[in-house]
């Protein structure tokens, strides 16, 4: 397994979204690396721990695991850190073969109150679950997205909030959750009701956590609408460490 790592940053003061990258450590190839493997993996069979299944997401249970569609090839996993926190890292996931490879992983936020199984309009806590990737836009123009982009000012967030905020949705991924898939996630049907939330985004950091949405660096912004293909039908995998667990 490859894993890319990535170089912390910090954004100038005046910039809207905190630009934090989370280091990876890189794994070199040849046969060292291979004999470090074989020699980590007989470590984890002397100690008695479970050797990694490569044909899983790490870290995410039956329960979720199953909810996973067959066809698909690319998976963002949000690891929330906790059930009452707003912190969390993001990580991509890409399947070759029967394996899934860790693609990329940033440090991210999700909900500040953290996270349920029950979302619902304004409680600031992300949902758990597992949801379908197929639109994104933002302020910005297209940056090569292979995903259907609208771009529009529509996007920006209102002035009265605070000026950090301002760039949040320069990108955005929508989150298929209670929305119309294959409309731009400006689109505010909600077939489930309006009671149950929507426009819950993968969109750019502003430093904390949101309403309900999950944040990243804009590098990462940038790195999954390059790189999420709906050829490969990608979804999210999203909750804290629990549940993710279950």
């Amino acid at each position: 397994m490859r894993i890319s790592g990535m170089m912390s940053i910090r954004a100038a003061a005046s910039a809207a979204a905190a630009l934090v990258l989370l280091t990876a450590c890189g794994h070199g190839g040849g046969d060292g690396g291979g004999d470090k493997g074989a020699d980590q993996g007989k470590q984890a069979l002397r100690s008695g721990a479970p050797t990694p299944d490569p044909t899983r997401i790490p870290d995410v249970g039956d329960k979720l695991q199953s909810r996973i569609p067959d066809q698909s090839r690319q998976v963002v996993a949000v690891y929330g850190k906790g059930v009452n926190s707003g912190d969390a890292t993001v990580v991509l996931y890409t399947k070759q073969g029967k394996a899934w490879e860790r693609t990329r992983s940033w440090t991210a936020h999700n909900g500040k109150r953290g996270w349920t199984t029950s979302h619902h309009e304004g409680d600031k806590r992300s949902p758990v679950g597992v949801y379908t990737l197929s639109d994104a836009g933002g302020v910005l123009p297209d940056p090569g997205a292979r995903l259907p982009y609208t771009s529009s000012g529509s996007f920006a967030a209102p002035h009265y909030w605070p000026k950090s905020h301002w760039t949040d949705f320069n990108y955005v991924i929508a989150i298929d959750y209670n929305r119309v898939k294959g409309t731009s996630p400006l689109d505010q049907t909600r077939p489930e009701g309006q009671s149950e939330g929507g426009s819950i985004w993968l969109h750019m950091d502003h430093g904390s956590g949101t309403s309900a949405c999950v944040s990243l660096p804009k590098s990462g912004m940038e790195y999954l609408l390059k790189n999420l293909d709906p050829k490969l039908r990608p979804v999210v995998v999203m909750g804290d460490k629990a549940h993710l667990a279950a």
